[in-house]
C-alpha cells in the first residue's frame, strides 16, 4: 500500500511540476505580447508623412522602437585600419571575466581597462550579440558608434574568455558638419520603397556606416540604423538618403 501511495504521490509531483511549467510559458507569452501592444500603443508616428503611414497600413509594417528627432549636424569621418589583419586579432584572457559584467558599462570597463585599454571609448550592442560572443562599436566624440568597426568579447560558461579587435584610427574629415536627414523620413523611405510586408522595426540608431573597401583608409558617413525583427539590418545614410545593405554593401536602387 505504501509504495503504491508513493508512486501515486511521484506521478501527482511531475503533473504539478509540467503543470506549472506550462503555466510560466503561457504567462511569459503574456507578457510578451502586453510589452509588444503598449510598446506600440505608446509610439507616436505623426512624424511620419501621410503615405507613409498608410503604406504602414496597407503593407501591415509594424514600428516597435521609438523613432528619434534628434537631426544633430554631423562630419564624415575616415578611418584607418592600424593592422594588416583587418579581420581582427584573437586574444586570449589570463584572467576570465564574469560576463554579467557585460550589462554595466563601467563595470566592464573597469574589470578588461588593463586587457583592452580603449574598452571605455566603445558601448556595448545588444541587438549585434552572436552565439558566443558580444559585441561592441567604438564611439565617435563619445557618443555616435561606428557601425563597420567591431570589438567581439567571447565568453563560455558565463565568463569572458578572449576578445577580437580590429584596431583603427579615426579622424575627421576637413569638410564642415552636415545636417543628418530625420529618422522620419529615412524611415518612411524603407516603408515606401524597401521593406517586405508584414515587416516589424524593432531598433532604430544614429551612428556610422560606410562601404567597406580594399583599402587601409575607409570612409564613413553620418547613417540611420534600422533593425528588423528577422535580423536584417539596414542603413539609410545620413545625408543623401541612400539605403545600404551590409549583405551586398551596395545602395539599393
Amino acid at each position: 500500500m505504501m509504495e503504491v501511495d508513493v508512486l501515486d504521490w511521484g506521478r501527482a509531483k511531475n503533473v504539478l511540476i509540467y503543470a506549472f511549467l506550462l503555466l510560466n510559458l503561457v504567462l511569459g507569452y503574456q507578457i510578451w505580447m502586453d510589452a509588444r501592444e503598449t510598446a506600440g500603443a505608446n509610439l507616436d508616428f505623426t512624424s511620419l508623412a501621410d503615405n507613409t503611414q498608410q503604406a504602414m497600413e496597407e503593407k501591415g509594417i509594424q514600428v516597435l522602437a521609438p523613432i528619434p528627432n534628434e537631426t544633430p549636424k554631423l562630419p564624415k569621418l575616415s578611418y584607418e585600419f592600424i593592422e594588416d589583419n583587418k579581420t581582427g586579432i584573437d586574444v586570449e584572457l589570463e584572467n576570465t571575466v564574469d560576463s554579467k559584467l557585460i550589462f554595466s558599462q563601467s563595470e566592464l570597463e573597469d574589470a578588461l581597462q588593463d586587457e583592452i585599454p580603449q574598452i571605455g571609448t566603445y558601448r556595448w550592442d545588444q541587438l549585434m550579440a552572436e552565439d558566443g560572443a558580444f559585441v561592441l562599436h567604438p564611439l565617435v566624440d563619445g557618443k555616435w558608434p561606428l557601425f563597420n568597426v567591431s570589438l567581439e568579447l567571447f565568453y563560455s560558461d558565463q565568463k569572458i574568455t578572449g576578445y577580437r579587435q580590429t584596431p583603427v584610427r579615426i579622424t575627421t574629415a576637413e569638410e564642415s558638419d552636415q545636417q543628418v536627414l530625420p529618422a522620419s523620413k529615412a524611415l518612411g523611405t524603407l516603408i515606401e520603397n524597401f521593406l517586405p510586408n508584414d515587416a516589424i522595426v524593432k531598433d532604430i540608431q544614429l551612428g556610422y556606416y560606410g562601404q567597406l573597401f580594399n583599402s587601409d583608409m575607409q570612409v564613413a558617413m553620418p547613417a540611420w540604423r534600422f533593425v528588423l525583427e528577422s535580423g536584417e539590418v539596414l542603413y539609410v545614410q545620413g545625408i543623401s538618403g541612400d539605403v545600404f545593405s551590409p549583405k551586398t554593401d551596395k545602395p539599393g536602387e
